[in-house]
């Protein structure tokens, strides 16, 4: 359900849900809700990266190291990534593990995190047409080495969410 009239998960400064409203009003006034990340990992430890579609409401042609979007109203986060990481790479039929949880907001868009990732997924990847323009296996450590690149067009709140994780994953401390 893709769509400017879903029903968003609206969350409070505790990381709880408190409401909902229509997407269209959660981006219009910046309304902090829920939201996933997803890392998908293959069995060599490459991680998926992909270009988001020009026409991304939020961050548009940037490039993502994760699957995500929005909790819908009375969505439970897991439930949320699992429906996530399957419309928007394909990837079904995987276990997903929490990574952590976290607080973004910028001018662009406020929300509470969730953050999971699947482990030695070898299946094929599909991309959801309106959400992936391209998208390919890196190794962790090229990635680890480009968050520091702030000419590297990664969507920022992926850089400050998953960021850590990924340099703590590829045994590299930020100084």
């Amino acid at each position: 359900m893709n769509g400017m009239d879903e029903i968003v998960a609206l969350y409070g400064e505790h990381g709880r849900p408190v409401g909902s409203a229509p997407r269209s009003r959660v981006r219009a006034e910046n309304l902090h809700h829920g939201a996933t990340a997803i890392v998908v990992l293959d069995p060599a430890g490459r991680l998926y990266v992909h270009r988001r579609t020009d026409t991304k409401d939020v961050f548009p042609g940037m490039y993502d190291v994760c699957a995500g979007g929005v909790l819908l109203a009375d969505e439970d986060p897991y439930d949320g990534a699992v429906r996530e990481v399957a419309e928007e790479l394909g990837v079904t039929g995987m276990p997903l593990t929490p990574i952590f949880t976290g607080r973004y907001s910028d001018e662009h868009t406020s929300y509470t995190a969730f953050g999971y990732v699947v482990e030695g997924y070898d299946g094929a990847i599909s991309w959801q047409p309106e959400e992936v323009a391209w998208g390919d296996w890196w190794e962790l450590a090229e990635i680890v080495r480009r968050l520091d690149d702030p000419l590297w067009p990664l969507v920022p709140d992926s850089r400050a969410l998953v960021g850590p994780w990924l340099r703590e994953r590829g045994g590299q401390v930020a100084e």
